[in-house]
C-alpha cells in the first residue's frame, strides 16, 4: 500500500494549525471588548502568545509549555464578569468574630485580631520587608516554572497543573463561600458594598515610602473584593516548595520556605487577609497537590497525555 502523504494536505493541516491561536486570540479580544473592555494586559498577553507562537518552534514549544499559566490568568481575570457576591451570602461579621475567637490577641484589655495588633504596631521596616515579600506572589512560582521548563520538564509540567489545579479549589471557595478581607471590615463593618473596588490597604504604605503607585494600580485590577478565603497568595510558594522539594536543590527549598513564612506574616500584617485566609489556602495546596498527584495524574490516561505534552514542548533535538 502506498502511504506517502500528499504535500498539499499536511501543509493545509499546518496552516490549520497556525491558524488556530489568531483566531482564538481575535476571539479573546472581541469578548474582552464586549464585557470589560480592552485593556493594555489584554493586548500585551494576546502580543506575547502570538508572537511566541510563530517566531520559531523553539518559542512555539515554549508557550506551548506555558499555556496552562496563560489559561489560568484568563480564568482568574473573567471572575469580574461574575461576582462571587451574586452566588453566595458574603461572609463579613462572622469570619471576623471566628479569627478573634481563635486567634485573638490581648492588648491592654481589649481582644483583637491579629490584623488590628499589628496595624498599631506598624514600622518601616515591616512595611517594606511584607510588601517585597507579597512582590513574590506570582513571579517567583513563575521563574521556578522557567527553570524547570529548562531543567526538568516533566516536573515542570506537574507543577504547573498543581499550580492551576490549586487555583480551581481557590476558584470553587470563592465562589461557594465569599469572605470579605480585613480591610474591607476595618471600613465598611458588617455592610456589604458590592460596589467597592480592591484596596491595596498596607502596602500603600509601600507605595508612600518610595513614592510610587505600583501597588495601587495593581491591586486597581484585582477582580474580586470578597475572595479573600482562601488566601492563594499563601497557596502559591507552598506549593513552589513541595515541588523543589522534588529536586536535589536545596537552595529551591530554603526560599520558597523563607517565601512562604513571609507572605504568611505580610497576608495579615498588611490587613490582606485573617489567619483563617492563611491556613485554608495552606490547605488549599497541600490538599490540591496529594488530590491531583495521586488521583488524577496517576491514571494511565493521564500518564499519557503528559508523556504526549512533554513531546510537544520539548526540541526535537532534545528529544531521545
Amino acid at each position: 500500500m502506498n502511504t506517502k502523504l500528499n504535500p498539499a494536505s499536511s501543509s493545509e493541516k499546518s496552516l490549520k494549525r497556525k491558524l488556530i491561536i489568531p483566531l482564538l486570540s481575535a476571539i479573546y479580544l472581541i469578548l474582552a471588548y464586549i464585557t470589560t473592555g480592552i485593556r493594555n494586559d489584554h493586548l500585551l498577553l494576546v502580543t506575547i502568545v502570538n508572537a511566541s507562537f510563530f517566531i520559531s518552534d523553539l518559542t512555539r514549544r515554549f508557550i506551548t509549555g506555558f499555556s496552562i499559566f496563560v489559561i489560568y490568568w484568563i480564568l482568574f481575570d473573567s471572575m469580574k464578569l461574575w461576582p462571587n457576591w451574586s452566588f453566595a451570602e458574603v461572609d463579613i461579621l462572622p469570619i471576623y468574630n471566628l479569627e478573634k475567637n481563635w486567634f485573638g490577641i490581648m492588648h491592654e484589655g481589649t481582644l483583637l485580631t491579629p490584623n488590628e495588633y499589628f496595624n498599631l504596631h506598624q514600622t518601616t521596616f515591616l512595611d517594606i520587608l511584607s510588601s517585597s515579600f507579597y512582590l513574590c506572589w506570582v513571579p517567583l512560582p513563575l521563574v521556578f516554572a522557567f527553570y524547570l521548563y529548562n531543567k526538568r520538564k516533566d516536573l515542570f509540567i506537574r507543577f504547573s497543573l498543581a499550580f492551576f489545579f490549586v487555583n480551581i479549589l481557590g476558584f470553587i471557595i470563592y465562589y461557594t463561600h465569599p469572605a470579605a478581607p480585613p480591610w474591607y471590615y476595618e471600613e465598611f463593618g458588617n455592610t456589604l458594598n458590592t460596589a467597592t473596588k480592591s484596596n491595596a490597604a498596607g502596602l500603600l504604605r509601600f507605595d508612600k515610602f518610595f513614592g510610587i503607585n505600583l501597588f495601587a494600580d495593581l491591586y486597581s485590577k484585582g477582580s474580586n473584593v470578597f475572595a479573600a478565603m482562601p488566601s492563594l497568595h499563601s497557596a502559591y510558594p507552598l506549593i513552589g516548595f513541595i515541588y523543589a522539594s522534588r529536586l536535589n536543590k536545596k537552595y529551591f527549598m530554603y526560599v520558597f520556605g523563607i517565601v512562604s513564612v513571609g507572605i504568611w506574616f505580610s497576608a495579615i500584617y498588611l490587613y490582606h487577609h485573617y489567619t483563617l485566609d492563611i491556613v485554608v489556602g495552606i490547605a488549599c495546596a497541600i490538599v490540591g497537590v496529594y488530590i491531583l498527584e495521586n488521583y488524577i495524574l496517576s491514571t494511565k490516561r493521564c500518564s499519557r497525555w503528559l508523556k504526549n505534552f512533554e513531546a510537544s514542548i520539548t526540541p526535537a533535538q532534545d528529544q531521545g
